[in-house]
């Protein structure tokens, strides 16, 4: 005779509920919250406000999971440094300085035309062949930091002020470097893919558009509200694909590699966080320069 579902002798097995974790303290509160450190659930009267989201009483103290290690970590697993803003600081002085660079050298915008980021073509006033295709690689990652005009690098410098900051701070300053450094040369490498070949085009705006990437990953990762960071993404995808003389390239191109570098970082497993982590940044990294090479045999096939 066949056993009722209940399990042997007919006694009826307990319903396992699903739902929301509760809180580590609070037994029966249930949250969507968890400490940055230790990851353990914690209910609103437990959050300890940290730079980045939220701690528990116990990593507050040192007395919790979070403060087994040698030393703080990060959400992404980086080392909590004294100023979490120090290389989003020194990014915006490396593009400040470029500018400035860039109007004091003036000349027709001479030093423009030697770093931006051009396939190949014939330059009209040096008389031979310069771009990326002929061997100029470092186009790629100086158009990265290489602005014209004063509304361009006053939006660039706002965003990385406003995104590099928490960024940096979730992620750590190894992290958040790779992050916009891989997310920049990804919207350089789609830019050299797609445009005309003797277009010149000033790509700063891909590593920003990685920071925005990464902060709607991060964003979601915490439970935040996500409409204020999607209303600034459409707004900003709004006017790439509307106001004339942006690179869409860099854009779209910075976007997606952002994006998927913070996923590795932010939701990688614990126990496989290097691998993981380092894993996403060398499969962009690789696909960035299989699209380069590929570029590059396409437009010196027929010299």
């Amino acid at each position: 005779m066949d056993h009722p579902p209940g399990g042997r002798g007919g006694q009826d097995q307990p319903a396992v509920s699903e739902g929301p974790p509760s809180c580590y303290r609070h037994p029966g509160r249930e949250t969507g919250i968890s400490c940055t450190r230790c990851e353990r659930p914690i209910c609103p009267e437990c959050m300890v406000s940290a730079s980045v989201g939220f701690q528990c009483p116990d990593c507050v103290r040192g007395t919790g999971r979070g403060a087994t290690a040698a030393a703080p970590r990060t959400l992404a697993g980086g080392t909590i440094a004294a100023d979490p803003r120090l290389l989003t600081k020194i990014l915006l002085g490396i593009n400040v300085a470029v500018f400035v660079a860039v109007l004091a050298v003036g000349d027709n915008y001479r030093l423009v035309a030697d770093l931006d980021l051009i396939g190949i073509a014939r330059d009209p006033q040096l008389g031979h062949v310069v771009g990326v295709a002929d061997g100029e690689w470092y186009r790629l990652v100086t158009a990265m930091f290489l602005h014209q005009e004063v509304w361009h690098i006053g939006f660039n410098m706002l965003g990385l002020w406003w995104l590099g900051g928490p960024l940096e701070a979730a992620l750590g300053r190894v992290r958040f470097l790779a992050l916009y450094l891989l997310s920049g040369l990804a919207g350089s490498a789609l830019t050299y893919l797609v445009a005309a070949p003797n277009q010149p085009s000033l790509g700063a705006s891909g590593a920003i558009f990685g920071l925005l990437g990464a902060t709607a990953v991060l964003m979601r990762r915490l439970n935040y509200d996500m409409r204020p960071v999607l209303a600034l993404l459409a707004l900003n995808l709004l006017f790439t694909f509307t106001w004339a003389g942006i690179a869409w390239e860099a854009h779209v191109g910075g976007l997606v590699a952002g994006t998927a570098i913070a996923i590795g970082m932010v939701h990688a497993p614990r126990e496989r966080r290097a691998l993981v982590q380092y894993g996403t940044c060398a499969l962009v990294l690789v696909a960035t320069v299989v699209i380069i090479v590929l570029r590059t045999a396409s437009l010196t096939s027929g010299a």
